[in-house]
Formats: structure tokens, C-alpha cells, sequence
């Protein structure tokens, strides 16, 4: 397997520019997650990593060489496609053994591997099977079966799950990071669904506009992330956005919100004019005595929880709470903030404002 590495990558198709310089490192052996919205640049930017496509500029590393301006027959790498591309005249052995023989490798050699590789994914019963009369989940499982047998210095997937009901999708996600995780093999995974990032990934880069939004492992994108952006693409409900103007306070780590002053985990210097509170929604607290207050429009039960929509003074808010909290829709109440986890933007850029101690928490375009 091997290390990806980009650097200032571009991709321009005429006037329109697909992805916006840039870099990122891809460790040998990671679940690696491209995640955006559609257009957002994550599919071009794995087919130049594959070389389906080629950069207009900047340098493509796999595996330490320098890859950018070769096709993707040079590259030592395996795609799976959201559509399967299965040969139809062939059999399910047929299919997965196919770009062994292209190789010239021996037929006993050919066996062992395709047995081999059925066994890993389930499929042993099913090898003299044509494919056009298979579900969609075992037909994913011979392209996956297609790709792992020539073992590939990376594995590129895009959308590899989409064309699966969301029963059997999630059931399929556990099943592919199990087998990352028992072949160690470096894959690169693009999605537009932030639960499928979050769930199996072990580091993700977050696309918008063809510029790389933020990359790092899940947990500190979901925590502290990077651009307002972020902050709303990842979470269910998205964080909530409060807009207030300047910072207080002597070390300029509050923010006075209709008149309450609230403190914030950073102390941040020359912040002013109109910024933004950002705080998800578990993190707020419904209490009588909180002296920010807000008026309650709706609530959504979710079983152990619910999603409380207040009207505020600085804009709506959701909360999420114990389901068994007594809510009454039109009462007013008091909102507090775990202060540990407000994160402070910017207004005209969208980035998340950071005191000096954290500015290399985060790695971002």
C-alpha cells in the first residue's frame, strides 16, 4: 500500500475552475473520506488522483513517485464505481478474475486468488452465478471483489454505496471498513453523506467550491471546525448560528448576546465588528434560571432525545435534549451554552476565529 500525497492540485475545464489548489497527505493504510456536496470538486479530485483525469496544475505522489501527468494504467491503483461496471456476459468468477488474466497470470494462480478474495467477502457460493441476476448488494461485492484482487497500491471509491436502500447501505459500510481494516489497505472514499464520513473514516477532507474546507480526523472536524461552512454541512441538526458585534471583556474571551455576556474558549485579540456564536445543538442546556432567554416554537421527538426550536433574540436555535424534559411550545425559558464548545466566526470569510495556543489544531484551505 501506499502514502497519496497533493500538492497545490488545480483543475480548470475551460473558465470554470473544479478544484481550487489543493494539498493534503493520504497515510499509508488510512480510510481516507472526500466529503461535500454535489459539485463541490470531490469526484474530480479523486479521478486525478486515479488519473482518469488530469491536473492542470500542481503534483499528485503516490507511493513517494510522482504521478500526475500518467494515466491511470501506470498508477498501480483499483476504482469502484457507484454503478458496479460489471461485465454482463461474464459469471461472478468471470468478473473478478478478469484483470488477473489481463495481467497473463496463470490459471492455478488465478484460482487461489479468486477464492481467496470470495472468501474474504461472502461470495464463495455465488462464483458461478451470472451477474445480471444478483442484488444490488452482492454485485457491489464482485466490484469490490474486482478491485482487491490484483492488490493495488490504493483503492479509489466513488460513491460506492449510493444505488443501495439506506438499510442495506449501512449495512454494507460496516462491511467495507472491516475489510479495510482486516487488508490494511489505503482507500480514498468519495461521499456526500457526513454520517457515512464520520462513521467509517479515518481522516476527512471537506470540499466546497472545489476549495478544501478543512481536513482532519473526524472528531476535531465535528468539534472545532474551520469555516462556517463546516459547521452546518456536518451535524443533524447543523450547529446554530447566533450573530452578535465585537468581543468583550478584558481578554476579549466573551460575547455579550442581547445584553448577556457569555464566555468563549478562545481568547481572541483585534476580533470586532459582526461576528457569529457557533454552539450544537446537544451542547445547549434548557434552564429556567439561564439568563439568555428564548421562546420555545416547536419540539421533534427522536426517542431518547428531542429537538427543541426556540426563538431567540440573535436568531433560532435547536437544542437537543432528554426526551423526557417537560417542553411546552410557547413558554419561555432560559438557554445555556457548555462554554467549552462555542466556537467564534468571522462574518465575511466564514473562518472560525482561533486564539494563538490553537491555531495548529486545525489544518485547512
Amino acid at each position: 500500500m501506499a502514502q497519496i500525497r497533493i500538492e497545490n492540485v488545480r483543475k480548470e475545464f475551460g473558465a470554470f475552475t473544479a478544484v481550487q489548489s489543493s494539498s493534503f497527505t493520504i497515510e499509508d493504510g488510512e480510510f481516507f473520506m472526500l466529503l461535500g456536496p454535489s459539485g463541490c470538486g470531490k469526484t474530480t479530485t479523486l479521478r486525478m488522483m486515479a488519473g482518469l483525469e488530469l491536473p492542470t496544475s500542481g503534483q499528485i505522489y503516490i507511493d513517494g513517485e510522482e504521478v500526475g501527468q500518467k494515466p491511470a494504467s501506470q498508477r498501480d491503483i483499483a476504482f469502484v464505481f457507484q454503478m458496479f461496471a460489471l461485465y454482463p456476459h461474464m459469471n461472478v468468477r468471470g468478473n473478478i478474475s478478469y484483470p488477473l488474466k489481463s495481467q497473463g497470470m496463470g490459471a492455478s494462480q488465478i484460482k487461489a486468488k479468486v477464492g481467496e478474495v470470495a472468501e474474504i467477502l461472502g461470495i464463495t457460493d455465488i462464483l458461478d452465478r451470472p451477474v445480471g441476476g444478483l442484488s444490488g448488494g452482492d454485485r457491489q461485492r464482485v466490484a469490490l471483489g474486482r478491485a482487491i484482487v490484483r492488490d493495488p497500491k490504493a483503492f479509489f471509491m466513488d460513491e460506492p454505496l449510493g444505488a443501495l436502500d439506506a438499510e442495506f447501505r449501512e449495512h454494507m459500510s460496516e462491511e467495507l471498513r472491516a475489510l479495510h481494516d482486516r487488508m490494511e489497505a489505503t482507500t480514498v472514499y468519495v461521499t456526500h453523506d457526513q454520517l457515512e464520513a464520520m462513521q467509517m473514516g479515518d481522516k476527512i477532507v471537506v470540499m466546497n467550491h472545489g476549495v478544501v474546507e478543512q481536513f482532519g480526523v473526524p472528531q476535531d472536524i465535528y468539534d472545532w471546525p474551520a469555516t462556517k461552512f463546516v459547521a452546518q454541512f456536518i451535524g443533524s441538526p447543523p450547529m446554530n448560528f447566533l450573530d452578535f458585534n465585537g468581543m468583550i471583556g478584558a481578554g476579549h474571551n466573551e460575547v455579550r448576546l442581547n445584553e448577556v455576556s457569555i464566555r468563549v474558549p478562545d481568547s481572541i485579540d483585534g476580533a470586532n465588528g459582526k461576528l457569529t456564536l457557533g454552539v450544537r445543538p446537544e451542547h445547549i442546556r434548557l434552564d429556567d434560571g439561564a439568563p439568555y432567554r428564548g421562546r420555545v416554537l416547536a419540539t421533534e421527538y427522536l426517542g431518547t432525545t428531542q429537538i427543541v426550536t426556540l426563538d431567540t433574540a440573535n436568531g433560532m436555535v435547536k437544542a437537543r435534549v432528554p426526551s423526557s424534559d417537560k417542553i411546552r411550545v410557547g413558554a419561555a425559558t432560559g438557554l445555556a451554552f457548555d462554554e467549552r464548545t462555542i466556537t467564534v466566526f468571522e462574518n465575511d470569510h466564514g473562518h472560525a476565529l482561533r486564539s494563538q495556543a490553537n491555531e495548529g489544531v486545525l489544518t485547512h484551505g
